[in-house]
């Protein structure tokens, strides 16, 4: 059997087209998801429903997808061991590291990063347990979602399911903050590493291209967004700032989980400087180039900097681990200068955007009406009344394995932002209207 098609459940009930190859499945059945059809109403910088430029969740899982999948197809003819399969984790192919695109951020909750601060927060203060977007990937995956006669939620093949694990551990070891839960690791995502022979602390040439691509979208499309929302203001006064540039120094210092790309090696303050004049730079010549059409340069700027990232993917050898590593290379060794680049970028975005005041307040907000949905479903016997029955139906039927803490955060986490306002709405604040209104 090949391991990289193997499913945990199969075969199950339901059809099958012996004309469609596995992937194809794997990525019908994750666009069908109601899951998937969810992010359209999930934060990816601003909230969902800001306006219809904006990226969502789903928006951005989808240019995420794009951009993996065509850096896949040139990796796949630029390097040739790929083609000899030598490990199941040692391979390349673009059908799965779009599938792994499109479900990579399954598992976050409404609000963005705050709502998986919060819950975390509650969950962990309260019950010792945590809550994390990644490991909250599998849960969906395989167990949440629900296709028929499979007891492993859409029981995804193995390629894909490993592509998703960019984080290959189990989070509830001692000193863990990423990576898969007890349950998803026991009952699967372990024991498919084990098969396939993976080295620990290692994840597939998938998964880490996925999680390259992320950050590329990151650095390029949140910017577009924040430049259109008026965020970042593409002037010198802007730019040359000292309180712009002091803030992405310490949002860079205070980052303990990026000192991989040698953030020791370089003056911090001279790199930043010189990546903004040079980024403002660019943006002047390519306005003048576009007639001074603000939008066309926006898009122009972005398609510039995904091409030329995304150009610069490559494979290299990671003799740390004995395993290979996809980053950027340049002359056959690693680019720090561009990956460097790139976080100064994501902070940038970051700092104009997640940090400005406005947006802080919203996110006050949403942590207020978080920890009141929380209050609300937490006490089992009052949360009953008050959860959707199919909801309780299933946590019965699992209660072998499913806590209600646990319930309560994947039932909060599914939320889009709107529905989690309704809710909170219905239950907090007076309101006119039928309780037969469909939610």
């Amino acid at each position: 059997m090949d391991l990289r098609k193997l499913r945990l459940d199969e075969p199950s009930l339901g059809t099958f087209s012996e004309e469609r190859d596995e992937y194809e499945r794997d990525y019908a059945r994750l666009i069908q998801s109601p899951a998937f059809r969810r992010l359209q109403g999930k934060s990816q910088v601003f909230g969902a429903g800001s306006g219809d430029y904006y990226r969502t969740r789903l928006t951005h899982s989808i240019e995420v997808s794009q951009i993996a999948r065509e850096v896949a197809r040139r990796m796949g003819k630029q390097y040739k061991f790929l083609s000899r399969k030598e490990h199941p984790g040692l391979m390349l192919d673009p059908a799965v590291v779009e599938c792994a695109s499109l479900a990579h951020d399954l598992g976050h909750p409404p609000f963005g990063h705050k709502g998986e601060e919060v819950l975390n927060r509650l969950l962990s203060e309260e019950h010792g347990l945590k809550y994390e977007g990644n490991a909250q990937n599998f849960r969906i995956l395989m167990f949440l979602e629900k296709r028929a006669g499979s007891g492993s939620g859409l029981d995804l093949t193995a390629a894909v399911l490993l592509a998703i694990n960019k984080y290959p551990y189990c989070i509830d070891d001692p000193g863990r903050l990423k990576g898969a839960y007890t349950m998803e690791w026991d009952g699967g995502i372990g024991e498919l590493r084990t098969r396939w022979g993976m080295k620990d602390g290692c994840s597939t040439l998938e998964a880490q291209l996925m999680d390259l691509c992320d950050d590329i979208a990151y650095s390029t499309h949140d910017i577009e967004d924040g430049i259109r929302a008026g965020k970042i203001q593409m002037n010198r006064t802007f730019f040359e700032d000292d309180r712009l540039v002091e803030h992405l120094i310490q949002e860079i210092v205070s980052d303990q989980g990026n000192l991989e790309v040698g953030w020791d090696q370089v003056n911090i303050r001279a790199m930043v400087e010189r990546v903004l004049d040079s980024y403002l730079s660019q943006w002047e010549k390519i306005y003048n180039d576009c007639g001074k059409e603000a939008s066309r340069t926006r898009r122009e700027m972005k398609a510039r900097w995904v091409s030329d990232f995304a150009g610069k993917v490559g494979i290299i050898d990671d003799p740390k681990k004995g395993w290979k590593r996809v980053t950027f290379v340049r002359d056959g060794k690693q680019d720090l200068d561009l990956l460097r680049t790139m976080e100064i970028l994501k902070k940038l975005a970051w700092v104009t955007m997640i940090k400005d005041f406005r947006v802080q307040r919203l996110q006050k907000r949403s942590e207020i009406m978080l920890r009141h949905l929380w209050d609300s479903f937490k006490v089992p016997d009052q949360g009953k009344l008050i959860l959707p029955p199919d909801w309780v139906e299933n946590y019965e039927q699992h209660q072998d394995k499913w806590t209600w803490p646990r319930l309560i955060a994947d039932y909060i986490s599914g939320m889009t932002d709107a529905y989690a306002e309704k809710v909170y709405v219905e239950l907090f604040a007076s309101k006119s209207g039928s309780i037969y209104e469909m939610d």
